[in-house]
């Protein structure tokens, strides 16, 4: 065994870093095995099954029996190497597992039992063989012949210690990937999340879309945007803040369902919920509204924990959550009387409703207008108190531009948010579709904007000239795609749901 895996097998060296010395041996052996006449990166390999399959051959083998089956020829990362004399194990990792492969000097020759020596952890090796199971019953291939098909140059995070500088594993998600199942087991079912809402959503008659990323105007959001520029048009274009303006744009056009599952860009900051780039599920359904967007949302949340987990109940943050329908509804104003004590009809002036969450304690901006107040104080006194599925209904229209007026109130909208946890997953509207009130709502926007206001809803004059058009009474859901697979994987921090999150630059990070 060389010094290098004695090192890695009792010392906790760097996660993945490996150090510069250690580099060095690992690309002598790569050198080594040229100067063998042996490509360390050949440029194709042959697999005839993954170890998940040689395993399933192996169902009802008994210890120590070596049936008679077909070679195979197996593949994966060496991740554990124990030489025994005039034999040696190798524990192979690939998609679908671990495998155990065995070395023996008098099946692989003694040339090829002699290369072990420019093996190290990390590589990646091919084996073929036949299967069997060992004296203590572990599933193995025992090897004819093996072969390195890519040398590691850096060392993999230390076995026993694992990786656990959280920072290192968000930014070389590859290394986390490597070190924690956990982590596999995190993103396997988030592509699994994505997969049943889009079958839950095409079978009933969804269809699935694409619109720009690159958009003239930054739409559909009170966020502030992130700004780049065309050279080909010469003209500086936004990354979008949200789907909604161009997916009504599609009803106006004639479809009645649609849906675009696509990345958000925000030029806001971080938190454990908030990551500047993020997934979005948007949709719209003509002739519907926000009651049958919360139909949807039940109905879409429980099937799909259902066939993910086996079940409605999941964990999170130490509470019990049971997504099963119905979900609580609560009204607006009246949830900031039962969880505040706070009369929002009490405080109809800007000024007054500020100085009121001041004397509260809470951050009340002097730019700040009153839909931004207003969701200040929702976001303390009412939101951390909604931890089973709850829809928030019926918002002041100061905070929804896009929403349809509720009848019989001047000052509300038909909108609701979806919390679960103490946060919010999910927004929808009954969606406004009155062109002339659209427009004086942008208007008033503006205005905020010029008062100071960089998070308000920008006007878009092309979408309000397809509203002039006409487009149906519609029903519209907007729906973290982040925040509901850390709901569903128990994970409390958007970060460990998305692969390649957003971090300051190291040259950023060390001036700071």
């Amino acid at each position: 065994m060389s010094e290098e895996r004695e090192t890695q097998d009792t010392e906790a060296t760097p996660a993945g870093t490996g150090g510069e010395s250690l580099r060095a041996q690992r690309m002598q052996r790569a050198d080594d095995l040229r100067a063998a006449g042996l490509d360390p990166y050949p440029p194709r390999i042959e697999r005839t099954h993954t170890n998940a399959e040689v395993s399933a051959l192996l169902e009802g083998v008994a210890a120590g029996a070596e049936p008679d089956l077909d070679p195979v020829a197996i593949v994966g990362r060496v991740v554990a190497q124990r030489g025994m004399g005039r034999a040696s194990f190798l524990d192979l990792l690939d998609g679908t597992g671990r495998l155990q492969a065995l070395i023996r000097r008098n099946a692989v020759g003694e040339e090829a039992y002699e290369r072990l020596k420019l093996l190290d952890l990390g590589d990646f090796v091919a084996v073929q063989g036949s299967p069997m199971r060992t004296r203590t019953g572990e599933a193995t291939v025992g090897a004819t012949s093996w072969q390195v098909i890519t040398k590691a140059l850096r060392a993999p995070p230390e076995k026993f210690h694992g990786l656990t500088d959280v920072e290192i594993r968000q930014r070389r998600r590859y290394l986390d990937l490597l070190a924690n199942e956990e982590a596999r087991d995190t993103f396997r079912m988030r592509s699994r999340i994505v997969a049943a809402i889009r079958r839950h959503l095409d079978e009933r008659g969804y269809l699935e879309v694409e619109t720009p990323v690159l958009q003239e105007e930054a739409g559909g959001a009170a966020a502030r945007p992130f700004l780049t520029h065309s050279q080909a048009l010469g003209e500086d274009r936004y990354l979008r803040i949200s789907l909604e303006l161009h997916l009504k744009r599609l009803l106006v056009g004639g479809y009645e369902r649609v849906y675009e599952i696509g990345r958000i860009f925000r030029n806001e900051g971080f938190s454990q919920r908030h990551n500047p780039e993020f997934t979005m599920l948007e949709l719209y359904e003509a002739y519907g509204d926000y009651g049958t967007m919360a139909t949807l949302v039940e109905e879409l949340v429980s099937t799909v924990a259902e066939e993910v987990l086996g079940t409605t109940t999941v964990s999170f943050g130490g509470n019990e959550i049971d997504f099963a329908p119905p979900w609580r509804r609560l009204d607006y104003v009246e949830a900031l009387r039962e969880y505040g004590d706070f009369d929002l009809d009490a405080f109809v002036e800007t000024e007054v409703l500020r100085e009121e969450l001041r004397r509260r304690g809470l951050d009340a901006p002097s730019e700040a207008g009153r839909g931004k107040l207003i969701d200040i104080a929702a976001s303390a006194l009412v939101e951390p108190h909604l931890i089973q599925p709850t829809f928030l209904l019926d918002y002041p229209i100061e905070l929804s531009p896009l929403a349809k007026r509720k009848g019989g109130s001047a000052g509300l909208v038909e909108r609701f948010e979806a919390f679960v946890g103490g946060f919010e997953f999910a927004n929808a509207y009954s969606e406004l579709n009155d062109p002339v009130d659209q427009r004086e709502r942008f208007e008033a926007q503006q205005a905020l904007q010029l008062a100071g206001d960089d998070e308000v809803e920008l006007a878009d004059e092309d979408f309000l000239v397809a509203l002039e058009h006409g487009m149906p009474p519609a029903g519209g859901l907007g729906f973290g795609i982040d925040r509901l697979v850390m709901l569903l994987t128990g994970q409390t921090s958007i970060r460990e749901v998305i692969l390649f999150p957003q971090h300051r630059s190291l040259s950023q990070r060390d001036h700071t």
